[in-house]
């Protein structure tokens, strides 16, 4: 009886090794002819490379639509679905509005790093490397002069995603030097923001900066050039209690947050609830805040009317 039971049961095994083994060779022998014959002949059909970022898909986090990534820069980084605007770059944004995206770069005002030797769960010196890292920029702005619609342009762009794009001393000061930029070439000064607000790692040596950069504006102002502020989602906190809001012209990018304080905090204070849409550009629009809302691959072409209506006559 244990020799038939030791008999069946080998012949049990080997049936279902057979079978183990025959499929996993199976999804070997279909997996590869996935990879080889049809991921080719489908990238040729839809126009796509052998590059892996080049058919890489992005999912944009309002509608969750899935987006090629050729097609979503090919829209300057909007969705074609919801209109979504992803944040990009400040040397993205140079290349869009400066004519034949030729510009020259300023360099960023350096400044000593850690000026308090501030540290929370890690040093500031090291969250200041992680960002440069991260983003290959000196600071969380950039700055660059050229023409926009055959008219001299100083513009400077803030960049969220080194440390929320706060402004401490290096970013306060640079956008002074983009209005002394301005008034040295009779140009048009104009911000794209992007900011949780003042740096708290630089403590007090960051919260100056808000009256130095207005200083700064006005004195701009004195000399009869605009200023002009494009806000971008977020412009929040200090940037905005600042320069940000002292534009001569506002625009902003639709569905942008623009406010001081969060709605939560607000909410809490004043005990009641805010309305719907409340800090976003549309509601501020409707308030007299922004004078207009504009598309980002629009903005190029409205920079260009603007900079004529203020600026033309200097040059005409």
């Amino acid at each position: 009886m244990s020799i038939t039971l030791t008999i069946l049961s080998l012949l049990f095994c080997c049936f279902v090794g057979y079978s183990v083994g025959s499929h996993l060779a199976w999804h070997i022998s279909f997996m590869s002819w996935l990879k080889d014959f049809v991921t080719p002949k489908i990238k040729a059909i839809i126009g796509g490379t052998s590059n892996d970022e080049a058919v890489s898909w992005t999912k944009c986090p309002s509608c969750e639509k899935l987006i090629y990534n050729a097609e979503l820069a090919e829209n300057y980084m909007v969705c074609n679905n919801c209109n979504h605007h992803f944040q990009i770059s400040g040397k993205a944004r140079f290349a869009l509005v400066f004519d034949d995206q030729k510009y020259t770069e300023i360099p960023t005002v350096k400044i000593k790093d850690d000026p308090i030797k501030f540290r929370d769960t890690k040093k500031y010196h090291d969250r200041l490397k992680e960002a440069r890292q991260a983003t290959g920029d000196q600071d969380a702005i950039l700055v660059a002069c050229g023409n926009i619609g055959n008219l001299p342009a100083v513009v400077f762009s803030m960049n969220f995603a080194f440390m929320g794009g706060s402004m401490g001393l290096a970013v306060g000061k640079t956008i002074s030097l983009a209005a002394e930029t301005a008034i040295k070439n009779r140009a048009a000064l104009i911000g794209f923001t992007a900011s949780g607000g003042a740096r708290m790692q630089e403590g007090m040596f960051s919260l100056m900066q808000m009256p130095a950069t207005i200083a700064s504006i006005c004195t701009l102002k004195e000399y009869g050039l605009p200023y002009i502020n494009v806000f971008t989602h977020p412009t929040t906190g200090g940037v905005l209690a600042s320069f940000a809001m002292l534009g001569d012209i506002h625009i902003s990018e639709p569905n942008a947050l623009i406010g001081f304080a969060g709605a939560r905090v607000i909410e809490k204070t004043i005990k009641h609830k805010l309305p719907d849409g409340f800090q976003r550009s549309e509601f501020l629009k409707d308030h007299g805040m922004i004078d207009m809302i504009v598309s980002r691959g629009n903005i190029p072409e409205i920079l260009r009317g603007v900079l004529d209506y203020t600026i033309g006559g200097l040059y005409h």
